[in-house]
């Protein structure tokens, strides 16, 4: 029976891994859904459970159910006039939305990235033939992550040096320079959807999660690449 059981699930252990990374993932989406439902409580566990994997900051996190247009992510000012003037992240980080701006995913937008990422090309690999799929060395690996690192880096320098909201991270005046400001000032400034620092975080943690899997699942099926990327 032991024998069985063990064999079932060696041959399964890539479908068990999404489905239990997958409850991982889904859940942070599950409490703006529970806020609306009028459920706090249990809303309120999930934000607390996932504050130890996320800042959970509302200016770099997408809301669900608001009333006030159709903004999935809201500026850090926007934020500021709806709950409180601070620049205290852990003040900030306990703002979990309102009716009108509706509730914060219990991570912010890179945490969905890159977790998000990592479920995502675990399911790619259960479904797509494996000689399709990339396969990577441990430097492979590294030059996927390191957008991610770099970015996640000076965003806490740029987060510790200043002000929330007024570091070099939050105007990226030096990337207006390197692009003689060709696009607009919105791109430049800020966090919600649409601008750099929100689409580095975005395409950065897809990276990093495409790396990861493309290194460390060869190895989990005990059969690791002999050429890699």
């Amino acid at each position: 029976m032991i024998e069985r059981t063990v064999n079932w699930l060696a041959q399964r252990w890539l479908l068990l891994l999404i489905v239990m990374w997958g409850i991982f993932v889904w859940l942070p989406w599950l409490a703006p859904v529970l806020m609306r439902w009028g459920w706090i409580g249990a809303a309120n566990q999930i934000y607390f459970l996932y504050s130890f994997t996320c800042h959970q900051l509302p200016q770099r996190s997408f809301f669900l159910f608001g009333t006030f247009g159709s903004q999935g992510m809201y500026e850090l000012d926007f934020v500021q006039n709806a709950y409180k003037e601070t620049t205290n992240m852990l003040e900030l980080r306990r703002f979990i939305g309102s009716p009108a701006l509706g509730w914060k995913v219990a991570w912010s937008d890179r945490m969905v990235s890159f977790y998000g990422g990592i479920w995502l090309w675990l399911v790619v690999w259960y479904v797509v033939p494996s000689r399709w799929l990339p396969r990577f060395s441990f430097i492979g690996f590294l030059l996927l992550a390191w957008p991610m690192m770099l970015d996640g880096t000076t965003h806490m320098i740029s987060d510790i040096l200043y002000d929330i909201g007024s570091g070099f991270r939050d105007s990226n005046a030096w990337l207006a320079l390197l692009t003689n400001s060709r696009f607009p000032d919105s791109f430049y400034r800020g966090d919600s959807f649409g601008t750099f620092n929100s689409l580095m975080r975005l395409i950065s943690g897809l990276m990093f999660s495409f790396g990861l899997v493309g290194w460390g699942l060869p190895h989990l099926d005990g059969r690791p690449p002999r050429r890699a990327l």
